[in-house]
């Protein structure tokens, strides 16, 4: 990718765990995001525990924007999950760039992978390098309860 894509004037990325809303990501998710749907505050809480995390920020008011986490090694894989915008600032370029973001911060990791699941947004994910699995039956999943 020649061109990354920034957050608007006004946004800023921060991977600090402290400045997370718990609380709002835990609303947008467990309300909003047809993947989390119903997911407890404990079982979010313990996912923000166990990842690394992006937020982006109103600059003037310091209130959270929009969220990603990634699972990772930051030797040889990651997981790219949980990526919501608020909709009062969607089709701002937040999420595009937020995605950016992540991808330039694991950048220096050499990671041979990163991997997102979406049902909605294959455009905003191809426009930064995604692509659909060129051997999908390569892989499996186990998934319980």
């Amino acid at each position: 990718m020649t061109d990354t894509p920034r957050l608007p004037e006004g946004y800023e990325t921060s991977t600090d765990p402290a400045r997370i809303d718990a609380e709002r990501v835990h609303r947008w998710l467990s309300a909003d995001a047809y993947w989390a749907l119903g997911r407890s505050r404990e079982k979010q809480d313990r996912a923000i525990e166990g990842s690394l995390n992006f937020g982006v920020y109103d600059t003037l008011s310091g209130e959270q924007v929009a969220y990603a986490r990634v699972i990772t090694d930051r030797a040889t894989f990651a997981w790219l999950c949980d990526v919501y915008v608020d909709p009062s600032v969607r089709g701002k370029g937040v999420g595009t760039a937020l995605v950016a973001a992540v991808r330039e911060e694991l950048r220096p990791c050499g990671l041979k992978r990163i991997m997102l699941a979406t049902h909605d947004a294959h455009g905003v994910y191809a426009r930064l390098g995604f692509r659909p699995l060129e051997r999908p039956d390569h892989w499996m999943a186990l998934v319980e309860g």
